[in-house]
C-alpha cells in the first residue's frame, strides 16, 4: 500500500471520532430536554389544578360551578421561578349565581406564584341571558321584568298624572361608567292612562331624563369596574376590569358600592 493510500485510509477515522464525541454530547443535552419539557408540563397542570381548586373554594356561597385555569407563557417553572405568571386565563362557561346561569371569563396578567400578594390586572366578561340578567338586577323604579334588544334594554316604569297612576315602557341604550351602568332612555310608551289626556309631553319628559344609573358595583367584587357593555336580543355580555387586587377568599366576596 502506498503512503497516498494509507493517508486515505485513515481519513475517515477522525470523522467517525467526531460523530461519536457529538452522539455522546447531543443525545444526553436531548434527554434533558425532553425531561425539562415533561417536568414543565407536570408542573403547569399541578399549578392549574392548584389555581382552580383554590379559587372554587373561595367563591361566594351562592355562586357554584367548575373553574378552569390556563397559565399562558413558554415556560412554568421559569415564570414560577420569577415569582409571577405572566398570563393566567379563568374560564368558567357554566356559573350559576343565585341559581341563575353565567358565563364568566378572566384574563389576569401579572399573577403572583404566592396568591397573598396582588394580581397586577385582569380583564373579564361576564355573559348573561334575559332571565339570569331578570333574577339578579333590578332597575330603580322598574316594575316589572327587564327585555334586552338589539343594543337596547327595555323596562316597565309608573309615575303619578294628577294623582292617577300612568305606566309607561322605556327602551334605554345602556353604557359602562366604572362602578355604574347608565341607561340613556331613548324611546317611551305608555302603557296605562286616560285616552282624552293628551300626553305627548309626558312621553318626551321621560325620554328626556336621564340617565338612569344602575349601580353595578353591588353584584361585583369591591374594586372591579365595568368597563363596556353590549346588548343583542335576549343577552347581555359585560366586560369588567380590576388592578391590584388579591385573589382570595376575601375579595371575592366582597362587595362594591356606589358613591
Amino acid at each position: 500500500m502506498t503512503a497516498t493510500e494509507e493517508t486515505t485510509a485513515a481519513q475517515p477515522r477522525p470523522r467517525r471520532r467526531l460523530r461519536r464525541v457529538l452522539l455522546w454530547t447531543l443525545i444526553p443535552l436531548a434527554v434533558i430536554v425532553v425531561l425539562l419539557i415533561v417536568a414543565d408540563v407536570a408542573v403547569r397542570a399541578y399549578a392549574e389544578q392548584r389555581a382552580a381548586s383554590e379559587i372554587e373554594k373561595n367563591l361566594p356561597a351562592d355562586v357554584k360551578g367548575d373553574v378552569a385555569v390556563h397559565i399562558g407563557g413558554v415556560s412554568v417553572i421559569q415564570q414560577y421561578l420569577t415569582g409571577s405568571f405572566d398570563r393566567v386565563e379563568l374560564d368558567a362557561p357554566h356559573l350559576t349565581a343565585k341559581g341563575a346561569p353565567v358565563s364568566a371569563n378572566v384574563v389576569a396578567s401579572g399573577v403572583p406564584a404566592d396568591f397573598s400578594k396582588p394580581v397586577s390586572s385582569a380583564t373579564g366578561t361576564f355573559v348573561i341571558s334575559q332571565d339570569s340578567l331578570n333574577k339578579l338586577v333590578e332597575i330603580p323604579g322598574a316594575t316589572g321584568d327587564i327585555t334586552l334588544g338589539d343594543g337596547t334594554v327595555g323596562y316597565d316604569g309608573s309615575i303619578d298624572l294628577l294623582g292617577l297612576p300612568v305606566g309607561y315602557t322605556v327602551t334605554a341604550k345602556p353604557e359602562a361608567a366604572g362602578d355604574q351602568v347608565l341607561l340613556q332612555p331613548v324611546d317611551a310608551s305608555l302603557t296605562t292612562g286616560k285616552d282624552n289626556v293628551d300626553l305627548t309631553r309626558l312621553v318626551k319628559a321621560i325620554t328626556d331624563r336621564g340617565p338612569f344609573p344602575v349601580c353595578a358595583a353591588q353584584y361585583l367584587p369591591d374594586g372591579v369596574q365595568v368597563s363596556d357593555i353590549a346588548v343583542t336580543k335576549g343577552q347581555a355580555t359585560v366586560t369588567f376590569t380590576a388592578k391590584d387586587f388579591t385573589l382570595d377568599e376575601q375579595f371575592l366576596n366582597s362587595k362594591g358600592s356606589c358613591s
